[in-house]
């Protein structure tokens, strides 16, 4: 080879490891800084969504609804009390003969004096009336047992949806913590394509090189400065994706990784007591209100006891030999009485009816407590599921170092042969755009281990550990 071509070549050298090394520092400080700023741990993240998320506050006012009822229930123990006070100006035309019940003819009270005119006169009335059952057969008792198991099926609803944001936090966090790895191999792959360009560019200048190779070479950068733009906009979307459960500007979202990308040991996750997980324990709850309005049911078949007392007062301007009293005579109550007595009332014909709602009632809660013991099969089906996935995560997290580094060994041996003319500008295009790939799966598979273990702690109702440990 010219001697002056072997300078052109080493000065390419120089010029490129340059700018490596450039590219090196300009990545360090890019990474120093953002370790420096405010950025949201695992745990952060979490806590954010469970303050933020609006389907928190939506069961969070059920369960206050459920709590009101529940007090609205223990208020059938209490006796009632109604308050009267009425004035009118009316005639006094009375009638013998039945009058059917209804709402709309309003009765006369008084004889029959047999006139028939439009005079009329002022009348007055107030009065109280006080209601009280001394025995129900358990009915207000198991009211309110029906009131406290809907508070806790709400109770237990609320702390699913806690858990599910949670876990769609977590996993949305680890989203995005992917797409900014995959941002970092495929800006290493623009570099080291830029850089070869570069080189390519100079020797062809210089003669050195055909041509095609610098198209080749442009062709590999532009392609992957594509999977560049591709790998940022996956990092605004799932940006987007968080701002969604944490709240404020996706573009000033800046993340913690924390233990999330250091070496791992391998974990073997213990066979999951499904029992705990949150929806179970909610679908649980739905069982107990069901069987509650059930006992509700089997109570409302008995007699109902009320113990009354009334004391009123009425005033009228109209007499019994059919004269009127003028002025405002009428307006003030002026006759008194008083009354005690104990009412017995029994809806004989209501038993086929609530015989039949009872009826339903069982065979809905058969159907929740299939339900629930689907959910139970579904849940260990996931466990397995998440156990494979963690197992594959784990295996292909130990391979993937191995394929990075003799993806680097192939990228310096094949732009060695290129150098010394023993290869084609392919095989250093192949090999660089492999250990782009080997450097994003090798990112992918350690979080695809994290991902694993957050599903095995969704199936086991308890994300607690996982985050503590990825947090750390």
């Amino acid at each position: 080879m010219p001697l002056q071509a072997q300078f052109a070549n080493i000065s390419v050298l120089l010029q490129s490891r340059a700018l490596i090394l450039l590219a090196l520092c300009t990545l360090w400080s890019t990474a120093t800084t953002a370790a420096s700023g405010e950025s949201l741990t695992l745990t952060q993240a979490i806590q954010s969504a469970l303050k933020n998320y609006p389907s928190i506050r939506v069961s969070q006012e059920q369960l206050n609804a459920a709590a009101a009822g529940m007090r609205l229930a223990r208020t059938a123990y209490l006796p009632r009390v109604d308050a009267l006070a009425q004035f009118n100006r009316a005639t006094r035309n009375n009638v013998f003969g039945l009058l059917l019940p209804q709402n709309t003819v309003p009765s006369i009270t008084g004889p029959v004096i047999g006139s028939n005119n439009l005079g009329s006169v002022w009348g007055s009335a107030v009065g109280a009336l006080v209601t009280w059952e001394p025995f129900d057969f358990g009915r207000r008792r198991a009211l309110v047992s029906e009131a406290n198991a809907a508070r806790r099926e709400s109770d237990a609803g609320l702390n699913r949806t806690r858990f599910e944001v949670a876990v769609s936090a977590a996993d949305a966090y680890l989203t995005l913590l992917a797409a900014q790895e995959t941002i970092r191999a495929a800006q290493a792959g623009v570099d080291r394509a830029n850089t070869f360009a570069k080189i390519i560019k100079a020797q062809t200048d210089a003669q050195l090189r055909p041509g095609a190779d610098l198209s080749r070479a442009t062709a590999e950068l532009a392609a992957a400065r594509t999977q560049l733009i591709q790998a940022e906009q996956s990092a605004n979307l799932a940006k987007a994706t968080l701002s969604e459960f944490v709240g404020g500007d996706p573009q000033q979202i800046s993340i913690a990784p924390g233990a999330l990308l250091k070496p791992f040991a391998p974990q073997t996750a213990q066979p999951a007591n499904v029992s705990a997980n949150p929806v179970i324990l909610e679908q649980n709850a739905t069982i107990e209100r069901s069987q509650a309005q059930l006992q509700t049911l089997e109570r409302s078949y008995f007699p109902k006891f009320a113990l009354q007392a009334a004391a009123y007062a009425r005033g009228t301007g109209a007499e019994v030999n059919g004269s009127r009293l003028g002025g405002a005579n009428g307006l003030a109550p002026t006759v008194q009485d008083y009354a005690l007595g104990f009412t017995f009332t029994f809806p004989l014909l209501d038993l086929p009816a609530i015989r039949a709602k009872e009826e339903q009632q069982r065979a809905a809660i058969r159907s929740q407590q299939a339900k629930a013991e689907q959910l139970v099969v579904d849940l260990r089906t996931e466990w397995y599921r998440a156990q494979a996935n963690l197992n594959a995560a784990q295996q292909i997290a130990a391979n993937t170092p191995n394929q990075v580094s003799s993806a680097r060994a192939a990228v310096e041996q094949a732009t060695a042969r290129y150098q010394a003319g023993l290869g084609n500008i392919t095989e250093v295009a192949e090999a660089q755009r492999l250990l782009t790939q080997s450097e994003i799966d090798d990112a992918l598979a350690r979080l695809n281990v994290w991902r694993g273990l957050l599903a095995i702690a969704s199936v086991a109702g308890d994300i607690q550990p996982f985050t503590t440990e990825a947090s750390q």
